[in-house]
């Protein structure tokens, strides 16, 4: 039997278990009593992948594209993400060499982070934030340093506070804009600042775009697109959301050539390459019909208008609109500042499962996340269950 101090190494005692996946294992627990819960903890679509994107799957399979493939990926994928992302984003011609693809983002943002950070850098993200940012810098040993964001402002970012924190040390400033876990999103004069606070400072933002699809009220806009950003910045995407593939594993980065290839090394020491006709997969996706996704949009607009206003509806609780990805993050603290045993309370008690906003860092404090990732009716009855339940919470 291993020596508890020989179980786990130190980096692997910087991390921190995400909270969605906390809240969902134990919720299955309580569904194999035979409990019946709405899910509102985790960010995955409930839609059907679209069947033009299943049928090329099925496809490659049989045409047995399930062989090794370069660890950047296939270039018909990397060719095609390079068509995609820049009519997208509105950016110039992008070159297969700069699109680098990995089996879902989580570990893209890994290898990206693993790339570029020595010990004792600097990694500014936002707070509250997706705790994948705060734990790889952790474990990397660079220096984690949260912006604020602000509720009043539709949890933008505080541009003065990042003024503040950023400095010479800086080395990279990691974006997540439409935001989970807030659902804010970034104006043009926010990214024009920030822009400038990056090129000031020689700093290379990573801004993770996998909510692009999921804006609701505005156009999305890349900081790439920004003049002067396009050679500093490193866009993370991915097809779990847009399309609903979350068990299919694919995501994909576009960025200057020289980190490409560094990326694609840690690619190659920790997964090797994507699965082949997952790859293929993607091609459908991006080159495929745009409806089915344009309906998902419209799907989740509707969830959205009928969360935000069932929260507003519970004592205690206020609620801002978000505007893009698929998460209601409401205020909470009139209530609590215990955010996570408010979280359990509704788990146990009520049947619903979300998280405490502090799980996403101290600013969420005193806020809960809810996904809308699910259908009107489970929204509703969500809802009705927390109606009945908070009045006995103490």
């Amino acid at each position: 039997m291993l020596a508890s101090a020989a179980a786990s190494s130190d980096a692997l005692q910087r991390l921190s278990t995400e909270g969605a996946f906390a809240v969902l294992a134990r919720a299955r627990e309580l569904e194999a009593q035979g409990r019946k819960l709405v899910h509102l903890e985790v960010g995955e679509p409930d839609f059907d992948t679209p069947e033009h994107i299943k049928r090329a799957g099925i496809a490659a399979i049989e045409a047995n594209h399930t062989h090794y493939t370069p660890s950047a990926g296939i270039a018909e994928l990397r060719d095609a993400v390079a068509v995609y992302a820049a009519r997208f984003r509105g950016l110039e011609q992008i070159s297969r060499d700069e699109v680098v693809v990995s089996p879902g983002l989580k570990v893209l943002i890994w290898n990206v982070m693993a790339a570029l950070l020595n010990p004792g850098d600097e990694v500014i993200y936002a707070d509250p934030a997706y705790q994948s940012y705060s734990n790889g810098a952790a474990y990397l040993q660079a220096r984690a340093v949260p912006v604020r964001l602000s509720e009043r402002k539709g949890f933008g970012i505080d541009l003065d506070d990042l003024a503040e924190k950023i400095s010479d040390r800086t080395k990279l400033l990691i974006l997540n804009f439409p935001h989970n876990p807030t659902g804010g999103i970034l104006t043009r004069e926010d990214l024009e600042r920030i822009a400038e606070l990056a090129v000031k400072h020689d700093v290379i933002v990573v801004s993770d775009e996998i909510y692009c699809r999921n804006v609701y009220d505005d156009a999305f806009l890349s900081i790439a697109s920004i003049p002067g950003m396009r050679e500093r910045s490193v866009i993370l995407d991915g097809f779990s959301k847009a399309y609903a593939m979350t068990g299919w594993r694919l995501a994909y980065g576009v960025m200057p050539t020289s980190i490409a290839r560094n990326v694609s090394l840690m690619n190659n020491n920790t997964f090797s390459c994507t699965a082949t006709f997952v790859q293929h997969a993607g091609i459908a996706a991006l080159q495929g019909p745009d409806e089915p996704i344009q309906a998902m949009v419209e799907e989740f607009r509707r969830r959205r208008e009928a969360m935000v206003s069932g929260l507003n509806s519970l004592p205690g609780v206020t609620c801002v609109m978000p505007k893009g990805a698929f998460y209601a993050f409401p205020n909470v603290s009139q209530i609590t500042e215990d955010d996570k045993k408010l979280a359990a309370f509704l788990l146990e008690e009520a049947n619903v499962a979300a998280i405490g906003g502090s799980c996403f860092g101290e600013v969420g404090r005193g806020h809960m996340r809810f996904s809308y990732a699910n259908s009107l009716e489970n929204i509703n009855i969500a809802i009705e269950r927390m109606r009945e339940a908070l009045p006995r919470f103490a």
